[in-house]
């Protein structure tokens, strides 16, 4: 039987619902429907025996193979529409303490359609691949999009992992090997960061742990990788404080980077938002990042009340504004991913501080 959590089952929700609605609305930077924004859903793919699958919406869903003209199946719109409200019940009233879970029905259904599985290939942005009609051109081009539900938990925008780490040098301060393993003795990262300022200590950024990522970073702006090593210092210095908007205004008035600010440049809130557009969109922290985006379509969000909204390149502002309206730095596993220690190399400080961004709902 098919297992899976609740926003790998909401992968197959968008999937019945675009089929079952044949339409895709846009959304603003508060994730409300934009109504005089939309794209006709002219099929939806799905890759299965090498090669697509095409489902055709209408009064009747025609199920076929590309490049192919006979049907493999048709089917009334109605079931669709059935098995959505259905699968969207069944998430809304899974177990909690269940991290995945099984629905025998939507199983059935979508291996009736030949169907083997619901989820996107790991490591890819791509969790939908759809054609639409663009109003705006008269082209009907094929998009993939990124698909993220708010009828679970929070997922993230950016996981965690060694290679996220971001590295400082802590300087103005000399530590005996007793009093680095007092501070590193400390519970939490914040409370090891208070006791290395209270002694005097400076944080200088002095990379990330793995070159892709700075470099990956740097493609998008050469500074990049300073400021969002003041934004993860600030986030784990400051209690309470996690969401990524009021940090970002902290950083701003700190002005780190010696910006010129007397026309109000918003230089590090740009910088920030193309970031997490890249991010969204195509970048993964542990491969060269060309600037190709997966997600060539953009967003596909699942909003609490099972309505779907999508955030494509017209409405890119309001893309940026809802990922950093929307977002929070995350404090991820120390243990895991070895960071927020003290540690000395060649007669020199540091310490790590892991970069996990998570949507807030």
């Amino acid at each position: 039987m098919w297992r899976y959590n609740k926003g790998e089952w909401s992968e197959s929700y968008v999937f019945l619902k675009l089929l079952d609605e044949g339409v895709l609305y846009a959304a603003d930077a508060e994730l409300n429907k934009i109504d005089d924004i939309y794209y006709p859903i002219i099929k939806v793919l799905h890759r299965e025996f090498g090669k697509n699958m095409e489902f055709l919406p209408g009064d009747e869903i025609i199920v076929k193979m590309q490049n192919t003209e006979e049907p493999i199946l048709r089917l009334p719109v109605e079931k669709f529409k059935r098995n959505s409200l259905l699968l969207l019940d069944k998430i809304r009233n899974a177990p909690k303490q269940a991290r995945s879970f099984e629905i025998p029905e939507i199983e059935s259904f979508l291996k009736g359609l030949n169907m083997t599985k619901v989820k996107a290939d790991t490591g890819s942005k791509r969790d939908i691949t759809v054609v639409v009609h663009d109003v705006f051109t008269g082209m009907n081009p094929t998009l993939g999009f990124s698909i993220k539900s708010q009828l679970g938990s929070p997922s993230t925008l950016l996981n965690a992992s060694g290679k996220t780490n971001f590295i400082y040098e802590l300087s103005d301060i000399d530590l005996s090997q007793e009093e680095i393993d007092e501070i590193n003795a400390l519970d939490r990262v914040i409370y090891r960061i208070e006791a290395i300022k209270s002694r005097g200590g400076r944080f200088k950024f002095v990379g990330t742990q793995e070159d892709i990522l700075g470099l990956n970073m740097q493609v998008v702006d050469s500074y990049l990788p300073e400021i969002m090593a003041q934004l993860l210092l600030t986030h784990y210095s400051t209690p309470g404080v996690a969401m990524l908007e009021p940090i970002l205004e902290l950083v701003e008035e700190r002005n780190p980077c010696n910006y010129s600010l007397t026309y109000g440049h918003p230089f590090y809130r740009y910088k920030i938002k193309k970031f997490l557009v890249e991010v969204a969109l195509g970048m993964i922290p542990s491969e060269v990042w060309d600037g190709t985006y997966d997600a060539t379509g953009g967003y596909i969000v699942v909003r609490a009340d099972g309505e779907i909204l999508c955030y494509h390149i017209y409405n890119r502002n309001e893309f940026e504004e809802y990922l950093i309206q929307n977002t929070r730095f995350d404090a991820p596993s120390t243990s895991r991913w070895e960071y927020g220690e003290i540690y000395k190399e060649k007669n020199k400080l540091y310490l790590k501080l892991c970069l996990q961004i998570r949507f807030i709902k």
